[in-house]
């Protein structure tokens, strides 16, 4: 099962971004070309900003906003959200949003620190992995300008089909209690 799941998360790739999503750039990918594989539709890529399922504030002013929670059939449960800089200063993204496991440096400036904790389950989740070593999240964020907002996602291993809410982790802000839907 662990080797068909490797294969399947190797199959799902970076979503075509290379490591190259540019934060100053308002809009991402919204779909692989195929139409397969990760979950990147345009849930994923552009969440419904209307949509707010929990916010928080972080240091710099940043405003990290959930939007969708959704479990997909593949097993896997994709966090998709914003970040907002609502300071007067540029923000520079620290590195505990990339995560201190060894595999950072492939992934580089992301959110692959974030972590889904399942409460009544007592498990941690952690970002998932392609074969190369990158996060299955948004990538490219070394900094945000005042005023900019940019999409975000996470692809977690789905907690347990009972689980109806986790709370999701993102180093330098607290942590949120979202529901999970799908």
């Amino acid at each position: 099962m662990v080797v068909a799941l490797a294969f399947a998360v190797a199959g799902c790739g970076d979503g075509g971004k290379d490591g190259k999503t540019n934060a100053g750039s308002s809009s991402q990918s919204k779909s692989s070309p195929s139409g397969k594989g990760q979950q990147t539709d345009t849930s994923a890529a552009s969440p419904d900003p209307t949509v707010k399922l929990a916010e928080a504030t972080g240091e710099g002013g940043v405003v990290l906003t959930i939007n969708s929670v959704k479990r997909d059939s593949g097993g896997f449960l994709t966090v998709a959200g914003q970040v907002k800089n609502t300071g007067a200063d540029d923000f520079v993204a620290t590195s505990p949003w990339a995560g201190t496991e060894r595999d950072v440096l492939a992934s580089g400036d992301s959110v692959a620190g974030a972590t889904l904790v399942d409460k009544v389950g007592k498990k941690r989740y952690y970002v998932l992995r392609d074969t190369g070593g990158k996060c299955l999240c948004t990538m490219g964020i070394s900094s945000i300008k005042a005023g900019q907002t940019v999409p975000v996602f996470a692809q977690f291993p789905a907690p347990p089909n009972g689980t109806k809410d986790v709370d999701f982790q993102l180093p330098t802000f607290p942590t949120m209690t979202v529901p999970v839907s799908g």
